[in-house]
């Protein structure tokens, strides 16, 4: 009735089993070596492909225009935040003999972000309108998104109608939805105004430092585009091309709103796992959005896209990774946005992300939980726990 005692196996009896083929066995480490012929191969086969990418790009330089440069005289920049500054510092330094205004309420404060360096010359800070946009031949708009339309409006009088905008702002409008493309046209009272939009991982001090960078700029006129890549690219600024407009701004709008999910993440000690989850599942709900807008998906996994949130979410030096930071370590909003000096466009820019999703019908838990953090009818704690509970669902092939 009871089952059989087993049979115990001497241990002078035991036998070492073989090997199962199945099963991964230690590779021996000479066995990893290649020989001396395969590897010359390999190293033939490495030399070729980068003798091919060497020879591709200087065809390309040797075929590069640089008349926009030269017929550039003036650029004025609207704002002296961190990045308008960084970028009229750029350009100054593309060309010396070129003006760059930088159209401020108060002359001295774009001297405040970076007083380490020194701006170059031709940067000419000031606060008239009219002297900052006569002549101008580009016009780089670096005004924070909720004070554009008021701040456009006071100067459209001083706007000519031709002057193309380069929108360096990323975010919303509140109550309106509006990307910068829409609010820039309708705040001039121009819907011909030329538009194009910059964006890519690029922190303003390192790009005051020279540093590699690589942006994006879209517009819908391909000449146009061209044309202000002619202008920015140099040997430590790379600038790729789009007509994908509506992509590189929803994805600048939304990863600022992703960045304060990963702050909240890191301030409240959740580990890495959990922030590749959650970055992972922001990148999703980002694209969801963005496609069922029109936008193309390879923008989302751009430069634009999955590039500037992997350096907005993973680097400190994040305005909005900040305040998630700050959020997750238990301090309150009001507070924490008071002891801050610039202006972080995803605490403005969650309700209008939500309110968006709402109008194409798109689910975003991660970002939704975001704007109801701001809005301070969840905490951060409540939030993980909810985000847990949701339904675990099939992942689309």
């Amino acid at each position: 009735m009871f089952p059989s005692k087993p049979q115990l196996i001497p241990t002078c009896c035991a036998v070492t089993p073989s090997p199962s083929p199945l099963l991964p066995q230690d590779p021996d480490k000479n066995s990893l070596q290649l020989s001396p012929e395969r590897t010359r191969d390999r190293r033939k086969v490495v030399r070729i492909a980068w003798e091919k990418l060497l020879r591709w790009s200087r065809s390309w330089r040797s075929r590069a225009k640089t008349d926009v440069l030269e017929r550039t005289k003036k650029v004025v920049v609207l704002g002296g935040g961190s990045f308008g500054t960084a970028m009229a510092a750029h350009i100054a330094n593309r060309k010396d003999q070129m003006e760059v205004s930088i159209l401020v309420r108060d002359p001295a404060v774009c001297r405040k972000y970076f007083p380490d360096h020194k701006l170059p010359e031709n940067v000419i800070a000031t606060s008239d309108a009219r002297t900052a946009l006569l002549r101008a031949d580009y016009c780089l708009h670096a005004v924070p998104v909720q004070f554009s339309t008021s701040f456009l409006k006071e100067i459209a009088e001083h706007v000519d109608p031709g002057l193309p905008f380069i929108s360096l702002s990323k975010g919303l409008e509140l109550n309106t939805l509006r990307m910068m493309s829409q609010i820039i046209p309708q705040a001039l009272k121009n819907p011909r105004q030329p538009f194009i939009a910059l964006s890519g991982p690029s922190f303003a001090l390192e790009l005051m430092n020279k540093l590699p960078t690589a942006m994006v700029v879209a517009s819908k006129d391909r000449k146009l585009a061209g044309a202000v890549q002619q202008l920015l690219s140099c040997s430590h600024l790379r600038i790729s091309t789009s007509r994908d407009v509506t992509g590189v701004e929803i994805a600048g709008a939304l990863k600022n709103v992703l960045a304060i999910a990963a702050g909240i993440v890191e301030g409240m000690n959740l580990g890495n796992n959990s922030m590749a989850a959650l970055v992972a599942q922001g990148c999703s709900e980002i694209r969801w959005l963005a496609t069922k807008m029109g936008a193309k998906p390879a923008t989302i996994t751009g430069l634009s896209g999955t590039g500037d949130i992997m350096l907005t979410c993973f680097v400190n030096l994040s305005r909005n990774k900040t305040v998630g930071v700050r959020l997750g370590s238990g301090e309150k909003l009001e507070d924490i946005l008071g002891s801050m000096n610039q202006v972080a466009e995803g605490v403005s820019t969650a309700g209008a992300v939500i309110a968006l999703a709402q109008k194409y019908n798109v689910k975003m838990p991660v970002l939704t939980a975001v704007a109801q953090i701001m809005d301070s009818e969840l905490t951060p704690k409540k939030a993980v726990l909810e985000l847990m509970s949701l339904p675990q669902v099939i992942q689309s092939p």
